[in-house]
């Protein structure tokens, strides 16, 4: 149900309903794409929730879990135990992603850092300016503010 109030900022973007036929109806509206968007942000935050579920898992190199990760291994897992298969590079998935800006992130978003246009690093945007990621030998997984701004940041489908 979308509130009365959102009324004229819905038809405008609907542009085919009318305010007399939302007050016929009751003030429900189908905006396209919205319901879509909604499943969208559930996904990334049971995703989300999964790779923080992993805190404390020992990082090593090329594994994508269950008790082991690398970064993208993480990504890849958190993702796939919700339904959505991603390729198995940070460089991969990066490309496999839709990129937004950092302004219109959204926690379940995955962050890539790079180096120019390389991309050597994923995770998994928790909000606040902080990631849950997998960072390197020796370290485990972990929620870790973001520590520069050699970020982009992509959306799963």
């Amino acid at each position: 149900m979308i509130a009365l109030n959102r009324v004229p900022s819905l038809v405008a973007r609907a542009g085919t309903a009318s305010a007399l036929t939302l007050a016929a109806v009751g003030g429900s509206i189908v905006v396209p794409g919205m319901a879509s968007e909604a499943a969208a942000a559930a996904t990334a935050t049971k995703a989300l929730q999964i790779a923080a579920s992993k805190k404390g898992s020992p990082y090593r190199w090329g594994a994508t879990g269950p008790g082991r990760f690398d970064c993208s291994g993480l990504t890849l897992y958190s993702f796939k135990k919700v339904g959505k298969s991603l390729p198995r590079t940070a460089a991969q998935q990066y490309n496999r992603t839709h990129h937004v800006s950092a302004r219109h992130r959204r926690a379940g978003d995955l962050v890539f850092f790079h180096s120019g246009s390389r991309v050597y690093h994923v995770g998994i945007y928790a909000g606040k300016g902080r990631i849950w990621h997998a960072p390197k030998t020796g370290d485990v997984v972990k929620l870790q503010k973001i520590w520069t701004r050699s970020v982009w940041y992509g959306r799963v489908g």
